[in-house]
């Protein structure tokens, strides 16, 4: 389970974020890449868009689901 008080620096607000247990393995970015990036200064994965429809929520709910170090949280 991800930990909301160690997530990655520069994400906006919302539901969705990464925490610092992110192995950079780029799942979450193949997986939902309208959501999830790369962050060039940490190495790690980030969200740079929260979703805003039922199909965008099912997208980032898979990218949830396949990162293999929980590192993905939804906290709404």
């Amino acid at each position: 389970m991800a930990d909301k008080t160690a997530k990655v620096d520069g994400q906006p607000d919302g539901p969705y974020y990464v925490d610092t247990n992110c192995i950079s393995c780029e799942a979450c970015v193949q997986t939902a890449p309208d959501f999830f990036v790369m962050e060039d200064d940490s190495g790690l994965a980030i969200v740079v868009k929260q979703p805003q429809n039922d199909d965008e929520k099912a997208e980032c709910e898979e990218a949830l689901e396949a990162c293999p170090v929980e590192a993905i949280g939804n906290d709404g």
